[in-house]
């Protein structure tokens, strides 16, 4: 890809809030910010940008299309229906893994016992790109992790079928959710692996953007 200009580019951002009952949720601390900085980096660099974006009070310019989402059901639906007409799939939101299997209608009374809500997967958005993507698309994978950082990356761009993965680690002081600084390293299809400091996340945006204008 030659060029950001010109092209759709598709990206993912916020946390999910996945529903207990009416008013409590599982999700994480994700804010947003790093995606909505790509998505306003890709803007300023002339691609048509749409963005789906989970609770997040992280505003973004109105010529980008935002799609506000709540569930990880909700991006997913979101994202099959938006895929196929986008160049470039920027999946950077911090998806919750797991929902409650059973939503209660009303709110649940606390009471001495204990309180056991049974888990199912949510549906794997990158896994499902990675399946359905054509070859003139690229997609982009994130990674958050905490230990085993390569290795686990490495795994996740091999098994989602990704031709870039964005590995955000935990142990990097100022880097990860609610920060305005970020400290990423990107990994390729091709095994190249390019190791940044730590920036803004307006800078992380281009250094991200720029790593895709360069991938062959």
């Amino acid at each position: 890809m030659p060029e950001i200009k010109g092209k759709k580019i598709l990206i993912t951002a916020g946390p999910t809030h996945e529903a207990i009952d009416p008013v409590r949720f599982i999700s994480n601390h994700s804010s947003g910010k790093m995606g909505i900085a790509i998505a306003e980096e890709a803007l300023a660099s002339g691609a048509e940008v749409t963005l789906i974006c989970g609770p997040s009070n992280v505003s973004s310019s109105k010529e980008i299309k935002r799609i506000n989402v709540q569930s990880a059901q909700n991006m997913f639906d979101a994202v099959m229906t938006e895929q196929a007409t986008h160049d470039v799939l920027i999946l950077s939101a911090a998806v919750a893994d797991y929902r409650p299997k059973f939503v209660a209608e009303n709110k649940i009374k606390k009471k001495d016992s204990k309180l056991t809500i049974e888990l199912e997967p949510t549906p794997d958005i990158l896994a499902s790109l990675g399946e359905r993507k054509r070859a003139d698309q690229l997609l982009v994978g994130f990674a958050l992790e905490t230990d085993n950082e390569l290795d686990n990356a490495k795994g996740k761009l091999k098994k989602k079928d990704c031709d870039l993965i964005v590995l955000n680690s935990l142990q990097d002081a100022g880097a990860g959710f609610g920060h305005d600084t970020n400290k990423v390293t990107i990994l390729d299809r091709h095994n190249n692996i390019s190791t940044f400091e730590l920036k803004t996340k307006a800078e992380v945006a281009k250094d991200i953007l720029r790593t895709i204008i360069a991938f062959k």
